[in-house]
C-alpha cells in the first residue's frame, strides 16, 4: 500500500475509527490520542499493508491493542505512584430528528445517554465487543480475527454483555430492546 491509499483509507474510514476510540476511550483527549497513534501505527507500517485487505478491520485491532498496551502503562504507573487517573466530563451530542417533540428529543437523548453509560460501564472485554458489533457493524467472525480470540468466545462475551447491559437498563425502569 502507499502512502496515497492511506490517505484514501484515512478520508474513508477516519470518521468510524474516531467515533470507535472516542467510545472506546470514553473521552476526547485519549481518543484524539488514540486516533493519532492507530494512524501512525499504519504509517509505520504502509509497506505491510495491502489495499485488498480489510484495512479498516486492521485500523481497528489497532486501535484496541493500542488502547490495552495504554491501560497496561497507566494501571502499573498507577500501581508504582498510587495515583489516581482523572476522567474528564463526557460531553453528549444529540441528534435531533425533525418532527419529534421536545419530550421526544429529550426522553431518546436520555434513554441514548443511559445506554452509552451502562456500556461504559462494562469490563472493556465486553465493551469491545459490544463497540464493535453495534458500533461498526462487524460480524462475530470478523471481531474474533481482529481480537485474536475464537468467534465462540466472541458470541459468549456479546451475550453476556447484553444479558449484563438487560439487567441493569431494565431495572432502572422502562424496557429497553438489546
Amino acid at each position: 500500500m502507499t502512502i496515497k491509499e492511506l490517505e484514501q483509507c484515512i478520508s474513508d474510514y477516519g470518521k468510524d475509527i474516531y467515533s470507535f476510540c472516542k467510545y472506546l476511550t470514553k473521552n476526547s483527549a485519549d481518543a484524539d490520542d488514540l486516533y493519532q497513534d492507530t494512524f501512525l501505527l499504519a504509517m509505520e507500517q504502509v509497506e505491510r499493508l495491502n489495499e485488498k485487505d480489510n484495512v479498516k478491520g486492521y485500523l481497528l485491532s489497532a486501535a484496541v491493542k493500542i488502547w490495552h498496551n495504554k491501560i497496561r502503562k497507566k494501571a502499573w504507573r498507577s500501581r508504582i505512584t498510587g495515583g489516581y487517573l482523572l476522567e474528564l466530563e463526557k460531553q453528549e451530542i444529540v441528534a435531533v430528528d425533525v418532527g419529534q417533540t421536545a419530550e421526544e428529543v429529550y426522553l431518546a437523548a436520555e434513554q441514548r445517554r443511559k445506554i452509552r453509560k451502562e456500556i461504559e460501564n462494562l469490563p472493556d472485554h465486553y465493551r469491545i465487543v459490544v463497540l464493535l458489533y453495534y458500533m461498526q457493524g462487524l460480524g462475530i467472525d470478523e471481531i474474533g480475527r481482529l481480537l485474536s480470540i475464537p468467534a465462540g468466545t466472541v458470541k459468549s462475551r456479546l451475550h453476556q454483555a447484553r444479558k449484563k447491559l438487560r439487567r441493569k437498563l431494565v431495572k432502572e425502569k422502562g424496557q429497553f430492546r438489546i
